[in-house]
């Protein structure tokens, strides 16, 4: 049995007006899944919980919650299926399914302020990055001053508008806006699958995609809104460069609305995640080999692959188009040469999941299990489904990126594809929802349609999905108990134990206004404890390590410059030095207080070993500031050095 293509109407107006119909439904279930994220935290916020990691409190009421909302898809699902109150049952999916997403993250996580893994190495920078957007519209870099951005600005600059509007500081707009951007995403993609398959087919497939990227690819949430889009997007993509048709329709194509969706996808994985736009234009780039290798063969000769390459060239300028909106500030810096060489290095790391190739199949686990019957549904349905088409294609190219990262080792970088895993768990699990439904309806047939074997088949899925749900938890529990062991930007640990050393960042922060100016975006710090840089919208001297540095900061060259400036005996030598430099000054640096002086704790890259960073301390004489045109105040553990405006 064939899949049914994707494919445009006859009638001209007919394509117009299912897009129309299309994006109404997406606007609809954008507004139903803010709405129900909303009222969720907000009611989650209203009471005192125990802490997660000290009770099984949230646990108990998150499962109930859990099982509220898979009842409530079951319901929409039985409802489409049998073409009954479809308005409402699509509604009742859209609700159901943020509402899942709301209570599996934000339940664990309602007696804390922060996101998942808190302000601790990637969510320090993510956090900074929110903050200085919520500070500034302006597309500025997330650290250093006078800079664009490296890091696409998508997510967060919608997040940093947000979070000003409600009057909300960056920090503490992240939870809330994390967990409901994952819920909008979700209902996005149910939306999506609604256009490409059955309605009951795209609320399962939706709600097993949205399980897995919430397990597994939630503490990285601007990247888990582009992961739950993926398998849609590429579904289509497929259906935009394949043939379709028999006999003599055989060589034509799908209309360009598929193409187009297709580009707007890239185009904005490219605003909000370079690696997974690059996986999924490597994808897209497969697909349109293999489209017009097929095209060739049902034609006789390449001519008849030229449609193919129409389409493909369409979909890479619209992505290119929607791409500018955030990069076009940094590409124009690099084209005019102001990248330092051998500056970035972003893709120096190579963990021991980046060495391997993930066999997740064979994983001894429910999401195994769901991988292992997408994988037989992936070669079984391999030249009769065109939706295992696509999700094939997309897990040969995952695959291909893994091998093409490791061979890159050899020239000194990676293409960092171990965080292509959870791409390649979601692709394998929506290959996985259709192989349960197929695989079920072919035992049914086999039992001459018993309704009692029917009953069992929606038990066993019912209960496999409520199992894999409830644990989700569990599988973040690392996350979760750092949201609530770090300090947050109140100076305060929801665990309620004794704060670390960023209780005193208000303090810190009280003497920088009161000494520089009220508006921080004006002064630049250099601080080695940068997770002050997430709660306050300052700039940097220097990021927190070269991985995550702007290429056009020349990050080196600043460590050396700081490294030089602890041997210089004299203020009139530092303030020379600094007067030299070829990037703005310090106005201030927050050093630590050790008996030997005061320090900074910098990082250098060491790839290609793992870790891939070693850390090193600079340590500055104190005599060095004893001057006029210097003002030291202790906070703390912290030594607060300003320089005098005049100075």
């Amino acid at each position: 049995m064939t899949d049914a293509p994707v494919s445009s109407p006859a009638l001209p107006v007919a394509p117009f007006r299912r897009i129309a119909g299309t994006v109404g439904r997406m606007v609809a279930a954008v507004l139903v899944a803010a709405v129900v994220s909303s009222v969720g935290l907000f009611a989650f916020g209203r009471v005192q919980w125990p802490a997660f990691n000290s009770s099984n409190v949230t646990q108990a009421v998150t499962t109930v919650m859990q099982v509220a909302a898979l009842a409530a898809l079951g319901l929409s699902i039985y409802l489409l299926r049998r073409r009954r109150f479809v308005r409402g049952a699509r509604v009742l999916s859209w609700a159901a399914l943020s509402g899942l997403v709301t209570a599996t993250l934000g339940m664990p996580l309602a007696a804390t302020r922060l996101y998942l893994h808190g302000i601790s190495v990637d969510q320090e920078f993510r956090t900074e990055f929110l903050t200085r957007l919520t500070d500034s519209p302006a597309l500025r870099d997330m650290t250093y001053a006078d800079l664009p951005p490296f890091y696409p600005a998508g997510w967060f600059w919608i997040g940093g508008r947000v979070a000003n509007v409600l009057g909300m500081d960056g920090w503490e707009a992240f939870k809330p806006y994390a967990i409901g951007s994952i819920a909008v995403a979700a209902v996005l993609a149910l939306v999506l699958w609604s256009e490409l398959v059955r309605s009951d087919l795209a609320v399962l497939v939706a709600t097993a995609t949205t399980a897995i990227v919430l397990a597994y690819g939630s503490p990285e949430p601007y990247g888990a809104v582009i992961a739950l889009l993926l398998p849609p997007a590429l579904v289509l993509a497929w259906g935009a460069l394949a043939p379709v048709g028999t006999g003599p329709r055989k060589n034509t194509r799908q209309g360009w609305g598929a193409a187009v969706g297709t580009g707007l996808f890239l185009g904005v994985a490219a605003t909000f995640y370079t690696l997974y736009l690059g996986l999924a234009a490597f994808a897209v780039t497969v697909m349109a080999v293999a489209a017009a290798i097929l095209a060739r063969r049902a034609g006789g000769s390449w001519r008849a692959a030229l449609p193919v390459l129409t389409k493909f060239v369409v979909i890479a300028a619209i992505a290119a188009l929607v791409a500018l909106i955030v990069w076009a500030p940094f590409s124009a810096d690099v084209l005019t040469g102001k990248t330092p060489s051998g500056s970035g290095t972003a893709t120096h790391y190579l963990p021991e999941a980046g060495a391997k190739l993930p066999l997740p199949m064979f994983h001894a686990s429910l999401v195994g299990l769901l991988c292992l019957l997408g994988t037989v549904w992936l070669v079984g349905r391999a030249t009769s489904s065109r939706r295992a088409q696509a999700l094939g294609l997309g897990v040969v190219a995952v695959y291909l990126w893994y091998l093409a990262s490791m061979a890159f080792t050899v020239l000194g970088n990676t293409l960092l594809a171990f965080r292509l895993e959870v791409i390649l768990l979601v692709l394998l699990g929506s290959a996985g929802a259709f192989a349960f439904v197929d695989f079920s309806r072919w035992i049914s047939l086999a039992t001459s349609d018993n309704p009692r074997v029917r009953r069992v088949l929606v038990a066993v899925g019912a209960l496999g999905a409520l199992a894999f749900a409830q644990n989700i938890p569990q599988v973040l529990t690392p996350e979760i108990n750092l949201a609530y062991s770090d300090t947050d930007g109140n100076g305060e640990r929801a665990e309620q134990r004794p704060p670390g050393a960023a209780s005193y960042f208000g303090e810190v922060d009280e003497v920088l206004t009161s000494q520089l100016g009220p508006e921080r975006s004006d002064w630049v710090v250099l601080t080695a404890d940068t997770s002050f840089l997430a709660y306050y919208p300052y700039f940097g001297f220097q990021a927190l390590t070269s991985h995550y540095a702007n290429p056009l900061a020349d990050f080196a060259g600043r460590a050396a410059a700081i490294e030089s400036w602890a041997e210089l005996g004299s203020a009139d030598e530092l303030l020379a030095a600094w007067d030299a430099l070829p990037w703005r000054a310090p106005d201030a640096i927050v050093f630590r207080q050790s008996a030997e002086g005061y320090t900074l704790r910098l990082a250098e890259d060491v790839y290609p070993n793992d870790p891939n960073v070693r850390r090193y301390t600079v340590t500055f004489p104190e005599e060095l500031f004893d001057d006029p045109r210097f003002t030291v105040t202790e906070v703390g553990p912290f030594v607060v050095v300003t320089r005098d405006a005049g100075a």
